[in-house]
């Protein structure tokens, strides 16, 4: 497809800049909604919501990798040597 790299990344926009770039456009975005007056402000309660998630989303994915170590498997994402092997 045009204008696509393999894998289906966009060579366009956004995605396509550096980092740096990526992070000065955002921060412009969060200072002008700060201004504004529509950025989101957490409170306590829903930062400990989030850190509850967090947790039970890393809990999850340890207990899911200690599962596939007991079958001897190898995890999908990024377990296997990469590289010329000789």
């Amino acid at each position: 497809m045009a204008g696509q790299r393999q894998g289906g990344s966009s060579e366009r926009g956004f995605a396509a800049m550096d980092e740096e770039k990526q992070r000065e456009i955002a921060s412009k975005g969060g200072k002008a909604a700060h201004e504004k007056g529509t950025a989101h402000e957490w409170d306590s309660e829903e930062t400990r919501e989030a850190g509850r998630k967090g947790g039970e989303a890393v809990s999850q994915d340890r207990e899911h990798m200690s599962e596939i170590g007991r079958k001897g498997g190898q995890a999908s994402h990024g377990g296997g040597r990469r590289g010329n092997e000789d």
